[in-house]
C-alpha cells in the first residue's frame, strides 16, 4: 500500500472515503446477534428453570419405573400416538437457522402444551403425584416467565393459545404409561431448548 504521506491531498480522501464505505458496509451486513435482544438475567432465569424441570421429569420416570415398571419409553410410543400424546415443535429455536421472536412463540406454546398434558394425568398414582404437582407449576412458572418476556420485548401474540384435545386415559396402566411418555417428551423438548438459552447466553 502507498504512503499516505506521498499521495496527494484529493487521492489521499478518496482512499478515506473508500475505507469508510467498505467499514459502513461490514456493519450493516453483520446483522445483531439474537442475545442482543434478551437481557442476561432472563437468560440465566430461565436455564435454572430448565434445569429444575429436567431433574423433576428424570424423577417422574425414575419413580414409574420403580412403581410400576414402566421404564422404556421406546416401547410406548405406538400407545402414544393412539393416546393422541403429542410433541411440541420447535423448528425456529435450532441455533443455525434460529428465529427468535419465532422461538420464544414455539416454546411458550411447547409448555402450555405440557401444562395440558400434565393435568391429564392427574390420579395417575399416590407414588407420583407430589412430582407431577411441582412439575405443573415450575412449567407454568417458566411459561409465564417467557410471556412477559415476549410482552417486554412487544411480540407476545394478540392472545394466550388455546388448548387442544388432550388424551383420554381409559384405564390405570394408559394413564400411567402416558405419564412415562410425556415426561420422555419433555425432557427431549427441554434439551434443545437449554442449548439454545445456553448458546444465547454466551454470545
Amino acid at each position: 500500500m502507498a504512503d499516505p504521506a506521498a499521495l496527494s491531498p484529493l487521492k489521499l480522501m478518496a482512499l478515506l472515503l473508500l475505507w469508510h464505505s467498505a467499514l459502513w458496509t461490514v456493519q450493516e451486513a453483520a446483522p445483531l446477534g439474537p442475545a442482543s435482544s434478551l437481557p442476561p438475567s432472563f437468560l440465566l432465569k430461565c436455564l435454572e428453570q430448565v434445569r429444575k424441570i429436567q431433574a423433576e421429569g428424570e424423577v417422574l420416570q425414575e419413580r414409574l419405573c420403580a412403581a410400576h415398571k414402566l421404564c422404556h419409553p421406546e416401547e410406548l410410543v405406538l400407545l402414544g400416538h393412539s393416546l393422541g400424546i403429542s410433541q411440541a415443535p420447535l423448528g425456529s429455536c435450532f441455533s443455525q437457522a434460529l428465529e427468535l421472536v419465532n422461538c420464544l412463540r414455539q416454546l411458550h406454546s411447547g409448555l402450555f402444551l405440557y401444562q395440558g398434558l400434565l393435568q391429564a394425568l392427574a390420579g395417575i398414582s399416590p407414588e407420583v403425584a407430589p412430582t407431577l404437582d411441582w412439575l405443573q407449576l415450575d412449567i407454568a412458572d417458566f411459561a409465564t416467565n417467557v410471556w412477559q418476556q415476549m410482552e417486554d420485548m412487544r411480540v407476545a401474540p394478540p392472545g394466550h393459545p388455546t388448548q387442544g384435545p388432550m388424551p383420554t386415559f381409559t384405564s390405570a396402566f394408559q394413564r400411567r404409561a402416558g405419564g412415562v411418555l410425556v415426561a420422555s417428551n419433555l425432557q427431549r423438548f427441554l434439551e434443545p431448548v437449554y442449548r439454545v438459552l445456553r448458546y444465547l447466553a454466551q454470545t
